[in-house]
């Protein structure tokens, strides 16, 4: 799978190139590999397959592509949102709100009322929110699974911003913290209403392990209430997602299947039936599965250091850029026309387009020597790279585009989201109210 994942990347590269997608006129762009996400989907569902029914959720902040969730849609992905804006991107895509589950560590009334009043499913995250949700309920009734977001507590991966249940993580209801426990299933006791609970580890850097304990844990947690209140009250299990990526090599690890294997062999009541499960994965089913490209502008040494100045930076690979450590990108070199580079190889920084001295999204790599007209292909970036924008420089959204093979092997494209245009990031920054802050405070030291 890993092969063929490779070759179509290639294939892609070299149309792309040909067709213009990427090039002089077109310097970065994102691609999307339509039959790897299918297939990454198709294992999930695969791996989770049982007795036990499982809602599979999407993370949007993954990717905030209409196209694609309409994409994991029809492969039987649903949607979880954290923001009234992903929602609505939920929404665009023909997600159904029996599909859809909200998370965030702060929601608004608004959105909470929004949610109720469509059947959308709410993991209300600390005390104050589900007290704001007590108060929308008196209002009236609601369709919508309600449940509790809970931090677990069981410690940090390797990478400490993304492990969401540590000791003070600002996520859920810390459940070891005193009394926290008994507090919660009192909560429950008092609202029959509340038939979920969610717990979400963290995603890269997160060992399985801690994982599958978090939801151990929180398994434990749902038999208790179900005692407490003599029945089957919390009916469904929301584990969350963030399995780590490799993003070292080729090789897909850990697979979905690996994953499901340790939870069933660590909380095997989760799958007998009794319990629905929810998943909200996001970089796994889609970073291996897209990659950006980008156009080598200029080459230079300094220092003894040989340096290619790309059109792909921090504002596509924000993570690498400023913490490179802990999100290391694989970089390949092709030719102008898309074919692999058969140069010498040397030692390069590959450095971006935005103005700051640490914009790198890679140090002193071995690679074949880039000229100026070559292109980069930064693997492994189908997850928040050119879908989740960092605006420096007033640099324009890249255009993606989604590719797959056709019956006769041909690589065949379609634009997922136009390049931003000048005109669009004028508008974005204000320009209609041009005009707004003339004469107002302080008279001005200068006249003109």
């Amino acid at each position: 799978m890993e092969h063929d994942s490779l070759a179509r990347r290639h294939a892609a590269l070299r149309e792309a190139a040909r067709a213009g997608l990427v090039g002089p006129d077109a310097p970065v762009a994102g691609f999307v590999d339509v039959t790897g996400v299918r297939e990454a989907a198709r294992e999930l569902r695969a791996a989770f397959a049982g007795p036990a029914p499982v809602l599979h959720t999407f993370a949007v902040k993954a990717a905030s592509l209409v196209p694609v969730l309409e994409l994991l849609n029809e492969e039987g992905v649903g949607c979880e949102v954290a923001s009234p804006g992903e929602l609505e991107l939920a929404r665009a895509a023909g997600v159904s709100a029996s599909r859809i589950v909200l998370d965030s560590p702060a929601k608004t009334v608004a959105e909470l009322r929004d949610a109720l009043a469509h059947g959308i499913a709410v993991n209300a995250d600390n005390p104050q929110e589900l007290a704001r949700i007590d108060a929308l309920l008196a209002e009236g009734p609601t369709d919508s699974p309600l449940g509790v977001r809970v931090n677990p507590q069981v410690g940090t991966g390797s990478i400490g911003a993304m492990s969401t249940a540590t000791a003070t993580s600002k996520f859920g209801v810390a459940l070891r913290d005193p009394g926290a426990e008994d507090w919660l299933v009192r909560q429950y006791v008092e609202r029959p209403w509340l038939t979920r609970l969610h717990t979400h580890t963290g995603s890269q850097g997160v060992a399985l392990e801690l994982m599958a304990e978090s939801v151990r844990i929180v398994y434990g947690l749902a038999e208790r209430i179900n005692r407490e209140v003599g029945g089957q009250q919390v009916d469904t299990i929301d584990i969350g997602g963030g399995l780590p990526v490799n993003f070292e090599g080729e090789e897909i690890t850990p697979r979905f299947a690996a994953y499901a294997k340790l939870l069933r062999e660590t909380v095997p009541g989760l799958f007998d039936g009794r319990y629905t499960i929810v998943t909200e994965f996001g970089r796994s089913l889609l970073a291996k599965h897209g990659f950006v490209a980008a156009l080598v502008e200029y080459t230079k040494t300094s220092g003894g250091r040989r340096i290619a100045v790309t059109h792909a930076g921090a504002q596509v690979a924000t993570r690498t850029v400023f913490v490179p450590d802990s999100w290391p990108l694989r970089v390949a070199a092709f030719a102008p026309d898309g074919t692999l580079k058969e140069s010498p190889d040397l030692v390069q920084d590959v450095a971006g387009p935005c103005c700051f001295a640490g914009d790198l999204v890679a140090r002193a790599r071995t690679l074949p020597e880039l000229s100026p007209g070559d292109l980069i292909a930064l693997w492994d970036t189908g997850a928040y790279y050119f879908s989740t924008h960092f605006a420096y420089n007033s640099l324009p959204r890249p255009a993606v585009h989604g590719f797959w093979t056709d019956d006769e092997g041909r690589t065949r494209f379609a634009t997922i989201r136009r390049g931003q245009s000048l005109a669009e990031l004028l508008a974005e920054s204000g320009a209609a109210e041009s005009g707004a802050l003339k004469g107002a405070g302080e008279p001005p030291l200068v006249r003109r």
